[in-house]
């Protein structure tokens, strides 16, 4: 192998995610040659919808799968919380990056957190899962949609659009933005998606000379936190159509798993936790989930998931 070619979308942020892979890939192989294919998708062409409304945060991997199933590409290089909770048929995650801050971010230019916000103040945000949880500490604020990416979504900002908005704290911080960051919210007050702030690379899974080279690029103690997240989420159907958060953390092997399911206007939200073993982090998302499904988690996403198509 003497070359391998990098999948990405053409925001700032995912050029920076596949520079980043790029760079470390040369410095572990010296003789092989990195390219970036640099490609636009569905997800990004679509700005005045919310992703709920339009099919989800998979309209950001589609045409990279593409790319790797016709030979375009070797590797994909995702924030793996844009990435469905089960990969079709023919690819695979090789590897999971040590995980950059997971939470979300209160950005501002007046106001220094959300309890600062006076009533009717505007907040933006892309995501159900922090509308749900804003609505129900914050009912007071009024909170909009905020689609494009993170220099759009600052503009906007700038331009007086919003008084407030949320966005996730380790893109700003991977863009060197992290002077635009008032506040970290705590997950407590906004639990992250599953496998916010850890990078996903993605191969087609008949490529074990690929999955080889990206060995070396996995962060075990993140890859087990992911792994329960996103059995949690995959367990509950979860997608960006639904408020669904996971967010587990890792302590002298340990992991602790928070999920809650909420509805999109903050009345109803479900929260679960346990503890297991890192070796069995796929089956702590399953048990975490069956604690959710018990307080009544299924038919609250459906009808989550039925209103959004009205």
């Amino acid at each position: 192998m003497k070359k391998l070619v990098i999948a990405s979308r053409e925001s700032r942020l995912a050029l920076w995610q596949a520079e980043h892979v790029k760079a470390r890939l040369e410095a572990l192989y010296p003789e092989l040659t990195v390219e970036i294919l640099g490609m636009t998708t569905q997800g990004d062409q679509i700005l005045d919808k919310t992703l709920s409304k339009i099919g989800g945060k998979g309209l950001f991997v589609k045409e990279l799968e593409t790319a790797l199933a016709d030979g375009r590409a070797d590797l994909a290089v995702h924030s793996i919380k844009d990435v469905p909770m089960t990969l079709p048929d023919g690819f695979a995650l090789a590897a999971i990056s040590e995980r950059e801050d997971p939470r979300d971010a209160f950005v501002s230019n007046n106001y220094a957190s959300l309890a600062e916000l006076p009533a009717g103040s505007v907040v933006g945000t892309s995501s159900l899962r922090r509308e749900a949880q804003l609505r129900a500490l914050y009912p007071q604020l009024t909170v909009k949609p905020l689609r494009g990416n993170v220099q759009t979504r600052l503009a906007k900002l700038d331009n007086g659009d919003y008084d407030a908005i949320i966005l996730a704290a380790a893109g700003l911080k991977r863009l060197e933005l992290s002077e635009r960051i008032r506040a970290e919210l705590d997950p407590a007050e906004s639990l992250p998606a599953a496998g916010q702030g850890a990078l996903g690379i993605e191969i087609r899974a008949d490529r074990a000379d690929v999955a080889e080279r990206l060995a070396p690029l996995n962060h075990p103690d993140t890859a087990a936190c992911v792994a329960a997240e996103r059995s949690l989420a995959r367990e509950l159907g979860g997608s960006c159509q639904v408020p669904l958060g996971a967010y587990a953390t890792l302590a002298d092997r340990a992991l602790t798993l928070r999920a809650l399911v909420a509805h999109p206007d903050g009345s109803v939200v479900l929260r679960a936790e346990a503890i297991a073993p890192i070796e069995y982090a796929d089956a702590l998302g399953r048990v975490v989930a069956k604690k959710l499904i018990d307080q009544g988690a299924l038919p609250l996403i459906a009808a989550v998931l039925a209103e959004g198509t009205r």
